[in-house]
């Protein structure tokens, strides 16, 4: 009896509904669409059975939408100088009309070359009176007054004082300083050269120690020295030749060689013991026991 009873309240049920849609179709009311699956209430669905309460279907979030990546702005180049872009295109300008010249000679191409050509040149000419105006109000731009001056006048003075310098420099080293003069008996340059290594000893102060590479004399030079093997040492294969010696340390620097005047000298002494001198060339100086 309780096994038929369920049966009974569904069959119920399905009467109820038809007579409220037959009366529904009576009087002209349309019955809603069927719904579907997923519309009807939890009370169609016989598998639920009947439930006083049912939860809601869960809501899933609505899944948000990720911001897009800021894409930075590209960098700009900055922008040329007028006079930059210009120059450039001058000389594309005439670098095209001189290889279509070369290329196709004609009166026509040779002289639109020459012309624009002759603007650059005018230009350049303009630019270098400005460039020489501008040094003549400015010192420190001039170029003939950095180094050497270029005037005939100021260059007889700078060498005057630069000569003073570097005399005064040569007697100081005279104290423990001396000259090696290598020399050979029948060379004529060496017979040459020996006025001057006398006159520059006595004018300088500076000791000119004579060594004879052949064991003959020098005129002028009468406590010369034969050589004793310091000349093959220094790898002395042309005479003359002078070195500066400092006797106490055995330090040895080549001069020159050659026949020298008293200025060149002067400045290549000064120069080379200088502390500049030597660090451009340290590998220069020797050391060797000096006799």
């Amino acid at each position: 009896m309780r096994a038929r009873r369920p049966s009974l309240l569904a069959a119920a049920a399905v009467s109820v509904t038809a007579m409220v849609i037959g009366m529904a179709s009576a009087q002209g009311v349309v019955p809603p669409a069927p719904l579907g699956d997923s519309q009807r209430p939890y009370w169609y669905d016989g598998w639920r059975g009947w439930h006083f309460y049912e939860d809601p279907p869960s809501e899933e979030p609505a899944p948000t939408a990720r911001p897009a990546p800021a894409i930075p702005p590209l960098p700009t180049a900055p922008s040329r100088p007028p006079a930059l872009v210009e120059f450039e295109r001058l000389q594309k300008t005439l670098e095209d009309l001189r290889n279509i010249a070369i290329m196709r000679p004609t009166e026509r191409n040779v002289r639109r070359y020459m012309e624009l050509e002759m603007q650059v040149v005018n230009r350049a000419s303009y630019f270098a009176d400005v460039a020489q105006r501008v040094a003549w109000a400015t010192p420190e731009l001039d170029p003939t007054l950095q180094g050497r001056p270029v005037n005939a006048q100021a260059l007889e003075v700078f060498d005057q004082q630069q000569r003073a310098g570097r005399s005064t420099s040569v007697e100081s080293l005279g104290r423990d300083h001396v000259l090696f003069f290598f020399y050979r008996s029948d060379c004529p340059y060496c017979h040459a050269f020996a006025p001057t290594l006398q006159a520059f000893e006595a004018r300088h102060g500076i000791q000119v120690v004579a060594v004879s590479v052949d064991g003959g004399p020098m005129p002028g030079f009468p406590k010369a020295r034969p050589d004793n093997g310091i000349a093959t040492a220094l790898k002395v294969t042309q005479v003359p030749a002078v070195f500066l010696a400092q006797p106490f340390t055995g330090k040895i620097t080549p001069i020159g060689f050659g026949v020298l005047s008293e200025s060149q000298l002067l400045e290549r002494i000064a120069t080379v013991a200088s502390p500049a001198g030597e660090a451009m060339l340290p590998g220069a100086a020797r050391r060797l026991a000096l006799p």
